[in-house]
């Protein structure tokens, strides 16, 4: 047996088809635009997303020996998607979990003192990053559209809603509680979409999607909607907790860094909703069909990858983002040389949605080569600042994800953590986890204990020498970058 799975990220879709001890058997993946309409917004079009995801599925199923079994799904969390119930059509574009143009509705419920509330009740804080501020937005900047969502028309979802509702021909209208603890509107102990949060931010509870547990039967895909076939859905997760998953990390205490547009490191906290007072987020990582949920701290990074993206496509200093391995090999170090990429604020720990990149310690003697190697420093640096909040030393870090398949990078991290870190064989995670969660939820694995033993080691890096000094450069330029140092 085997499983489809479905991994619709920020930049693309990518589909695996994965066997029952593990492998992957077949892929496919198709890019989507981008827009950009303003500086910070950033801006999907819902088709666009859906179309990508038959052509990526297709590619996928045409490689696979055999019909999978069942689907499962992750994606991008946070974004903000409407479509219309009966025809499927979006009104509008969805606004991406990058955008920041909801700063100020953000600063103005900080101001009136909603924050603390909001907080104790979703574990999160009022960023522009979570969905129920884009939602805000849009009720009060594209009336139509809205008219549409007040009248019961128009649902309102996060992408894997939008994806379920295409798969099933519109039949369900469902998440899961991963990505519901992302929109600022559910409860973590309640479970449930809480109506004083929806009141707070003006969306009707009615126009939003069921929450269903993470595996199980969670619906069926429409032959006709889905290249003619019948298959059960059964399991969903938003992408960094699909990784946590994909990452065998079941036990409290075991910890993953997804290392891609951004890095999102979670460490799992088991049955108990543990706060922090240290900039991390307490977020759902999954809910059995018992019912029993699995809590998680989370430390999102929101430039990672995408600096080194930015370094090909922006600066033209490198021609493909694998090549930053080798020139940054060419330096020592990066000779003073620090950069924040802040390009779209800070995250955790900071916090910061209007702190700016910064380049700081260019000299005559600077090359690409020094700001390369600053870039992948940087990367370093962010997930130390995290992890070192988060826990009190955990015994490995699991890494996953497009750049997690940089030695240099890798190497550089297990030395500012004083901790060992674990590549596996399969880095792709996020879609792995997808495909655990429903194989789990349709009866391909029988158990957690099964899942942990496909997962295979590719490379173990252990920690050397530790450059502090560069570390302290690197917390002198944060608080340059920020727009409230401390």
């Amino acid at each position: 047996m085997s499983v489809l799975a479905i991994d619709a990220g920020t930049t693309g879709v990518t589909a695996l088809v994965v066997t029952e001890d593990g492998r992957i058997e077949a892929r496919g993946y198709e890019e989507f635009a981008q827009h950009f309409p303003e500086p910070g917004w950033v801006e999907h079009n819902p088709e666009d997303i859906w179309q990508a995801t038959l052509s990526a599925c297709a590619a996928a199923l045409a490689a696979a020996s055999a019909t999978p079994a069942c689907v499962g799904i992750t994606n991008q969390r946070e974004t903000a998607v409407l479509w219309d119930r009966r025809t499927l059509a979006a009104p509008r574009r969805a606004i991406v979990w990058q955008d920041r143009r909801t700063a100020a509705i953000c600063e103005d419920l900080r101001a009136r003192g909603h924050e603390p509330r909001v907080s104790e009740l979703t574990g999160l804080r009022l960023d522009p990053y979570f969905t129920a501020s884009k939602l805000a937005w849009i009720a009060a900047h594209d009336p139509r559209a809205w008219q549409g969502v007040t009248s019961g028309q128009v649902a309102v979802g996060t992408v894997d809603s939008y994806l379920i509702a295409r798969l099933t021909a519109g039949a369900q209208h469902v998440t899961d509680p991963s990505n519901a603890s992302r929109t600022l509107l559910y409860g973590l102990s309640s479970g449930t979409w809480e109506p004083e949060l929806c009141e707070l931010f003006g969306v009707p509870e009615a126009a939003l999607p069921s929450i269903v547990p993470n595996f199980g039967p969670l619906g069926r895909t429409d032959p006709g909607a889905f290249l003619g076939l019948d298959l059960p859905i059964s399991g969903v997760a938003g992408d960094q907790q699909a990784a946590l998953f994909g990452q065998t990390c079941y036990g409290v205490g075991e910890v993953k860094c997804t290392y891609g547009t951004g890095s999102f490191i979670l460490t799992n906290t088991g049955t108990e909703i543990v706060r922090s007072q240290a900039g991390l987020l307490t977020t759902v990582a999954w809910q059995a069909p018992s019912g029993e949920r699995t809590y998680a701290l989370e430390g999102s990074i929101f430039v990672t990858g995408a600096a080194v993206q930015w370094l090909r496509d922006g600066l033209g200093l490198i021609g493909t983002a694998a090549e930053s391995e080798a020139v940054a090999r060419t330096v020592r170090d990066s000779g003073g040389v620090v950069f924040v990429p802040a390009l779209t604020g800070l995250g955790a720990p900071h916090w910061d949605p209007q702190a700016r990149g910064l380049i700081t310690g260019i000299t005559r003697g600077t090359t690409r080569a020094h700001l390369v190697r600053a870039t992948l420093e940087a990367i370093a640096f962010e997930v130390r600042d995290v992890v070192e909040v988060m826990t009190d030393g955990a015994p490995v870090l699991k890494a996953d994800g497009g750049a997690s398949g940089n030695d240099l990078l890798m190497q550089l991290q297990a030395d500012q953590l004083g901790t060992a870190v674990e590549r596996p064989v399969i880095q792709e995670t996020t879609a792995l986890g997808a495909a655990f969660l429903a194989g789990l939820g349709a009866g391909v694995w029988g158990s957690r204990d099964e899942l942990r033993k496909t997962w295979q080691l590719d490379r173990r890096f252990e920690p050397g020498g530790r450059d502090d000094e560069a570390y302290e450069r690197w917390r002198a330029a944060v608080e340059l970058a920020s727009t409230h140092p401390s």
